[in-house]
């Protein structure tokens, strides 16, 4: 595997993009710990353990880390220093599968979507190309995906730790170079 660099802070126009710091736990465990975030996803369990959001943050501030964890930090607005999460998880190839998650309270306001795309402009990775993988019932990530130029590659079922059942994902691909 190659080295791990340093995480860069990314710029956006309402928030900036930093790496996971042990500040944000208690921030992060109380979104994640909500039903509607942790169904979206594939590894957030609910009811959210004691002590999975530190783990979480733990392993992302490990050197030999597969995955680099952001959040979306709106304090350069007078916003909450944790509205979301990205990660860019290391496939293999210069490959990249991005994942992100957004507070409730603030769905529908475009955030994942300017999230998405500075992240993609900084390409902190140097990926040639980027998969995500939303689940079918939430068309609001396939709409960023989309607005972000991802192309869908195909359906296919993905485990869901939070619904304990195996659901229907839409899989995206973004060619950046």
């Amino acid at each position: 595997m190659d080295t791990i660099v340093q995480q860069p802070t990314i710029t956006a126009e309402r928030f900036t993009i930093r790496p996971i710091r042990p500040s944000d736990e208690g921030l992060v465990e109380m979104y994640v710990s909500d039903a509607r975030v942790a169904e979206r996803t594939r590894s957030i369990p609910h009811p959210l353990p004691p002590g999975a959001a530190r783990a979480h943050i733990d392993r992302a501030l490990q050197s030999d880390r597969t995955r680099d964890v952001w959040v979306l930090d709106g304090s350069v607005a007078d916003n909450s220093e944790v509205l979301g999460v990205i990660e860019l998880a290391r496939i293999d190839r210069e490959q990249s599968e991005i994942s992100y998650w957004v507070a409730p309270a603030l769905w529908n306001a475009g955030l994942a979507s300017e999230a998405v795309a500075a992240l993609l402009a900084a390409n902190p990775q140097n990926c040639r190309v980027i998969f995500a993988e939303v689940f079918q019932d939430n068309p609001g990530s396939a709409r960023v995906l989309t607005n972000c130029g991802f192309a869908y590659l195909g359906d296919a079922e993905s485990f869901s730790v939070a619904r304990n059942a195996t659901v229907a994902t839409w899989t995206y691909s973004r060619k950046l170079y």
